[in-house]
């Protein structure tokens, strides 16, 4: 059975993180956090938009219209009508013109979608939520952030071989001291500034 079209505004949204993906590749070989600070910054500029409007599409507070669709597309070097297509992971080949065709000449293919990068709805709104609570209260987010993964990045203890004794296992006191001592060993990001 067929699925149903998708919306425009989404295939334009998720045609516009893919610009944001390709303009951060293009710009650093090995983002860290520190280098990706200022990037979405730049990336407007870019675009010839505020910083706030982009966040406002980021966040699904505003929609890519007609206008914004042609200029993201001019500005990036995209064919026209490009942000309304849908461009997923598997590449279709596109109908070559003659001239290209004869020249041998075949585009590279998309981008793999980035790892780091929410990859459906669920995720974003995941994203969106730990964005929020860190902007509001960033030293408390931080905080239980890292006490949340700690506990779900805390290896279980192997089991040990049927012959050999079994070791203590660490108590839960044990595991949170080694959390905190490999917590505390994590600098803190730099404030914001106003």
């Amino acid at each position: 059975m067929p699925s149903a079209p998708r919306d425009v505004a989404q295939i334009r949204l998720d045609n516009a993180m893919r610009l944001f993906e390709e303009f951060v590749s293009a710009t650093v070989k090995h983002p860290d956090a520190a280098t990706l600070r200022g990037l979405e910054r730049r990336f407007a500029e870019k675009l010839q938009i505020q910083p706030s409007y982009w966040s406002q599409i980021k966040g699904r507070s505003r929609q890519i219209g007609e206008r914004l669709a042609r200029q993201f597309e001019q500005l990036c070097h995209k064919t026209p009508g490009w942000m309304d297509l849908e461009h997923g992971a598997v590449a279709t080949p596109a109908p070559l013109t003659s001239m290209a065709a004869a020249m041998g000449h075949v585009p590279p293919p998309p981008p793999e979608p980035s790892p780091s990068l929410p990859q459906d709805d669920d995720e974003r709104f995941i994203v969106g939520l730990v964005l929020t609570y860190y902007r509001r209260h960033p030293q408390r987010a931080r905080t239980r952030l890292l006490d949340l993964l700690g506990e779900v990045l805390t290896p279980e203890p192997a089991a040990a071989p049927r012959a050999a004794p079994k070791p203590a296992a660490p108590s839960p006191q044990a595991e949170l001291d080694d959390w905190r001592k490999l917590q505390s060993g994590i600098a803190p990001l730099k404030p914001k500034k106003r």
